[in-house]
């Protein structure tokens, strides 16, 4: 067989850089720590800036670094192990470890998308809940659940008319329903301003979007888009079809 031409193509100087920067980070530096500035690290290994921002771009999307607000660029913590399957995380509320905390609810129009989705008007208002997700006291995921007041009819309109109570009530009520399942989707995506405020990223940071669409009497009963740090989070599927979360380093040991 002849040699292809992708096979001809040489490996971007950027790519080299990374694997260089990635054993640096292993040998010289400890989680947390603040890398130098980029015209150093430029300087000591000898690429242009321009090169040297394409590593560190890649090394933050594989969870190897953080930028963080007003302190820069910092070696990143192992990832954080999270369980992501409706039947023991999606309503699991305040519990120990890891949990979803209601922050806010309001009454809105959807996003084009979802409410074609949903199967209701385009300006039809919706429950529209906002939760966190936090996993041993770090918040890895913030999530907008879309829910058609068809879907909780016994909500009351008196008690709570919004805030963390409200979005509670809606929840629970939505839990009540008895779903019959749900599907999932996975992108890789970027944080929008909201989004990066919750999760301590900047915006454009790249994130992980799961949709979910909750399935109930042979229709729609709510959807939901969770953004999860990509840079906390790497996802797996298993047999059972739940969407979960693991953490690299337990697999190294595992094996």
């Amino acid at each position: 067989m002849g040699t292809t031409q992708l096979e001809t193509v040489q490996e971007p100087k950027y790519w080299h850089l990374k694997t260089v920067l990635s054993e640096a980070l292993d040998s010289d530096f400890a989680v947390g720590e603040i890398l130098p500035n980029e015209r150093e690290l430029a300087a000591r290994f000898g690429v242009a800036r321009a090169t040297l921002r394409q590593a560190l771009e890649q090394l933050e999307l594989e969870g190897r670094l953080q930028r963080r607000r007003g302190v820069g660029t910092t070696v990143a913590p192992p990832r954080v192990g999270v369980a992501v399957s409706t039947a023991r995380n999606d309503w699991n509320e305040g519990g120990a470890g890891e949990a979803w905390q209601p922050v806010d609810c309001e009454s809105a129009s959807a996003p084009a998308a979802v409410a074609a989705t949903l199967n209701v008007g385009a300006e039809e208002p919706l429950h529209i809940v906002r939760r966190i997700r936090t996993t041993h006291g770090q918040v890895v995921a913030a999530e907008l659940l879309y829910v058609p007041s068809s879907s909780v009819p016994d909500l009351s309109g008196i008690d709570a008319p919004s805030g963390a109570a409200r979005a509670r009530n809606v929840v629970r009520e939505l839990h009540r329903l008895g779903l019959d399942g749900q599907d999932r989707s996975v992108e890789l995506g970027s944080a929008r301003a909201d989004d990066a405020k919750e999760l301590d990223r900047l915006p454009g940071a790249p994130v992980l979007v799961v949709t979910t669409r909750y399935l109930a009497a042979g229709g729609t009963a709510a959807v939901s888009v969770a953004t999860y740090r990509a840079d906390t989070c790497r996802l797996t599927f298993g047999d059972s079809g739940d969407l979960e979360i693991s953490h690299p380093a337990e697999e190294r040991q595992a094996s």
